[in-house]
């Protein structure tokens, strides 16, 4: 069932960009990558240096909250490797569960490990979801134009919002046998996590602020991708319609963020009177120069396999909580 869920991703990812070049033509592929000049990819390197350290650090403190000790330079290392195999390899995401998995072996709990970086990049696409969606409240005619035929009718919405959690919590308490038992305890441990190591006081300012950070950096990177390609409007009427190509990378039928990408900035850019075959040329643009920002990925990769990058030893010290309670009982 995995495989299949992964075969239709990519299959669906492929027909999006399929159809897109068969409707608006080659020249719009051809035009976005003869936009990438020398100045336009150093741009792209060090906006992809900023983002990956503001990501890393973000990573460092969901997993310190956790009780993981990660050093600043590994976790700067392990984001370059994984946005690098995420942007490679069709599912996207197993650049991430590589970091997760290697980083939970070397502090001796793979559980925690996976978790810290899966409740990382859930906090940052929380923020930038609500980020995005409050920037796009400022065209609401931009935002219903572009996505209206996508978005449900409120009752369709109201009866999502209600029935499916109660479904979800229903089905997960009334279940029966060691499945069921095992559902509910990661449940609970996945609740726990969160709680010390993304809502806690001393963590979730920071990974709000970071998250709003790294979104900047994404938002200058399309912004540079766009003026290479042409586009010379306001940036107060560029920003809103980038956005929404960015949002939509968050949908699950993509090749390393390929697709959806493309498919919303070509709707979001007829409507705002640009053209679609301009989003298209933009989107691709600033999907290569995505790619190249991730280039130190390749070499952190060839390095670690080759030997001459060792990894910084990691461990895991006690969550918060749990040192404090320890301290108190030494100390009675």
């Amino acid at each position: 069932m995995r495989r299949l869920w992964q075969f239709l991703r990519v299959l669906v990812g492929i027909g999006i960009l399929v159809a897109l070049v068969a409707r608006l033509g080659s020249d719009a592929v051809v035009e976005g990558l003869r936009a990438i000049d020398p100045g336009s990819a150093l741009a792209a390197l060090g906006i992809g240096l900023l983002t990956t350290v503001l990501s890393a650090q973000r990573w460092c403190l969901v997993a310190r909250g956790l009780g993981l000790c990660l050093p600043l330079q590994v976790a700067v290392a392990d984001c370059y490797r994984a946005l690098f195999l995420n942007s490679v390899l069709p599912a996207g995401v197993l650049g991430d569960v590589h970091r997760g998995v290697s980083h939970g072996r070397q502090a001796g709990d793979v559980g925690r490990g996976v978790r810290a970086v899966a409740l990382e990049r859930c906090a940052g696409l929380v923020v930038s979801v609500v980020v995005g969606v409050a920037v796009l409240l400022t065209r609401p005619e931009l935002l219903g134009a572009a996505v209206g035929h996508m978005v449900p009718g409120r009752g369709v919405v109201v009866g999502l919002v209600v029935v499916l959690p109660a479904l979800v919590v229903l089905g997960v308490w009334t279940a029966r046998g060691a499945a069921a038992y095992r559902i509910r305890a990661a449940l609970r441990t996945v609740l726990a996590d969160a709680r010390t190591g993304v809502f806690s006081r001393g963590t979730w300012p920071g990974v709000v602020l970071l998250s709003v950070a790294t979104l900047t950096g994404y938002l200058a990177l399309f912004v540079i991708a766009a003026r290479a390609t042409g586009c010379r409007i306001a940036l107060g009427e560029l920003l809103p319609l980038l956005t929404v190509a960015l949002l939509a990378m968050a949908l699950p039928f993509n090749i390393g963020g390929w697709g959806p990408r493309e498919a919303v900035a070509t709707v979001a850019f007829a409507a705002g009177g640009l053209g679609p075959a301009q989003g298209f040329t933009a989107a691709l643009a600033y999907g290569v120069l995505s790619l190249i920002a991730c280039l130190p990925g390749g070499a952190v990769l060839l390095l670690r396999r080759s030997g001459q990058l060792v990894p910084v030893p990691v461990g895991s010290r006690p969550a918060p909580d749990v040192a404090a309670r320890s301290g108190r009982v030494r100390r009675a």
